[in-house]
């Protein structure tokens, strides 16, 4: 046990608990230099025990920074955006930045708006999470801050942080596929522009290429695209096939909490799963693995993916004129009991 101090632990007293000297505290802070990963464990461990606060103000007095940085999300009530951001601020505060978080919704001036606070220095950069990129300040300003997206939104002006969308989508199919289903619908995506975004758009791709690949014909009649991605999107898009009067049996819904409406409103129609129809869901939140029954969905580091974020954003505050860089994340079908029978196939209306 560390002695106990009088008022706020200092960089020499992470360094003295872990073994190292401030130099090397100072780096891990900044990541102005390279850290073995050994060395950077003890020393972030080091911290969480004394419970340190980088001194942001004198950093910032030094180098001309904030030590701050904005994050926005589109809707910031979905568990997915919850999960994510737990992480991305727990990445930036390991790396010395305290956080602003924002909500972009549907609204570009929101994104302006954080822009422009970091070319007023007010926030080191930004981490943007888009959802169109026809929509998004990137498409819009040439003059960007440091900037990071996260996403889906495909460009080549600044650096992104991404998933497989489509790849996701496409082995999710493939799982169906080898399950027995034959019938497969998509909640979250179709032929509409008007509510096609960046992932939307991706993911039904992956879904197409799944069923090509498998010698299976998709039917528009099977895709439905709600917004906002929720539960009762995932509700109402069980109720729009139904009503439709195709017959499916297996759902692939484009994320955790559609999924978990949809299975809501298959029970409310006396539908089975897995017996009747398969469902999978994207992105594995910590919901799904407490449905009835657990739900298969496609699952990626979301650790890893924000210490990415953070690092790239950092190293895009110190050198704004390194090559653009785009990193992608793996993932992976995880299976569980919502896809664990051969299906049936219903009818609408059973």
């Amino acid at each position: 046990m560390p002695k106990e101090r009088a008022g706020r632990a200092t960089m020499k007293d992470v360094a003295a608990l872990a073994g190292v000297s401030a130099k090397t505290v100072s780096n891990v802070l900044t990541g102005t230099a390279a850290v073995r990963p050994q060395t950077q464990q003890r020393v972030e461990s080091a911290m969480r025990e004394l419970d340190f606060v980088p001194n942001l103000s004198a950093r910032g007095l030094r180098n001309g920074r904030s030590g701050v940085i904005a994050i926005a999300l589109p809707d910031l009530a979905t568990a997915f955006s919850a999960e994510m951001l737990h992480h991305l601020v727990d990445a930036a505060h390991q790396r010395g930045y305290a956080v602003q978080i924002e909500e972009t919704a549907l609204e570009p001036e929101r994104e302006r708006d954080l822009v422009s606070r970091a070319r007023q220095h007010l926030v080191d950069g930004v981490v943007l999470n888009p959802i169109r990129i026809e929509d998004s300040v990137v498409d819009r300003d040439d003059r960007l801050p440091p900037v990071v997206l996260i996403g889906e939104v495909e460009q080549h002006v600044t650096d992104r942080v991404l998933v497989d969308s489509r790849g996701g989508a496409r082995d999710a199919v493939a799982h169906l596929v080898a399950r027995g289903a034959r019938r497969i619908a998509a909640i979250g995506g179709d032929d509409q522009p008007e509510l096609a975004t960046a992932t939307s758009r991706l993911r039904l791709a992956g879904v197409r290429d799944g069923l090509a690949a498998a010698g299976l014909e998709h039917d528009r009649r099977r895709e439905v695209n709600l917004l906002p991605w929720n539960m009762e999107a995932g509700a109402l898009g069980v109720r729009t096939l139904l009503d439709r009067g195709v017959e499916v049996d297996a759902l692939l819904c484009f994320t955790d909490s559609i999924a978990v409406g949809a299975m809501h409103e298959l029970a409310r129609a006396g539908i089975r799963v897995p017996e009747d129809v398969l469902v999978c869901g994207f992105d594995d939140i910590e919901q799904s693995r407490f449905t009835t029954p657990q739900l298969t969905t496609v699952s990626f580091d979301r650790n890893e993916f924000a210490r990415a974020t953070i690092a790239l954003l950092e190293e895009r505050i110190a050198a704004r004129d390194v090559p653009v860089r785009a990193v992608a994340i793996e993932h992976r079908v995880v299976a569980r009991a919502s896809t664990d029978a051969v299906p049936r196939g219903v009818s609408p209306g059973r």
